[in-house]
């Protein structure tokens, strides 16, 4: 099982969902692994400290926020972001990620005066921004780098993003309320036009 597989599996234990729920489906070796696993959503984690656990969740509301529709927060991704911290990141991406979690939360205050998650959503976007634009040579961001195996390397921003992302998109909330869902079998079209107003499905269309 790749890393990217193991991600899906991770994503359908905290979430509660299935995979036809979230629009893939699984292969045999993720089936037999769903089937050992521990729940997640049981699963006690105690990586964060407190004060940064508020910070993952500000963070993650900003990139993913609350509108008519669930957002990160809402749909459990704090935790997720936790659990993939501890257990799924290798030894050098969690001191990149550890590190940037540092650097936020000792850094935001002594410039701020106040800690990430007490800012106003406006200054916590702006500090997001500058972070991505200090990361932005990064491979990550290259053009129609999309569908990739997670970049080891990746600065903090890149890896928060796409724990964020993959924890929404891949939660029950995320998959039913935001993307369209329609469990009835479907055919597959590659060139299915979408209204400004229209978001993609979470199932194969």
């Amino acid at each position: 099982m790749n890393r990217r597989e193991f991600l899906q599996c991770a994503a359908i234990l905290i979430s509660g969902a299935s995979a036809s729920q979230l629009g893939f489906s699984l292969s045999a070796e993720q089936t037999t692994y769903l089937a050992t696993a521990p729940d997640y959503n049981t699963t006690a984690v105690d990586y964060f400290t407190p004060a940064q656990r508020k910070i993952v969740a500000a963070m993650a509301e900003i990139i993913i926020p609350r509108t008519d529709t669930p957002g990160a927060i809402d749909a459990g991704v704090p935790k997720y972001i936790e659990l993939m911290a501890a257990n799924w990141l290798n030894e050098g991406e969690r001191a990149i990620f550890d590190a940037g979690l540092q650097d936020i939360e000792n850094r935001i205050p002594q410039a701020y005066g106040e800690s990430f998650d007490q800012l106003p959503s406006s200054q916590q976007l702006e500090i997001l921004e500058a972070l991505e634009e200090d990361a932005s040579d990064s491979e990550w961001y290259e053009f129609g780098n999309t569908l990739r195996e997670f970049i080891s390397e990746a600065p903090f921003i890149c890896q928060f993003k796409e724990l964020t992302i993959w924890g929404f998109f891949t939660s029950e909330e995320g998959a039913s309320q935001v993307l369209r869902y329609d469990p009835m079998p479907m055919y597959f079209d590659g060139d299915v036009p979408l209204k400004n107003d229209q978001s993609t499905w979470s199932s194969p269309f």
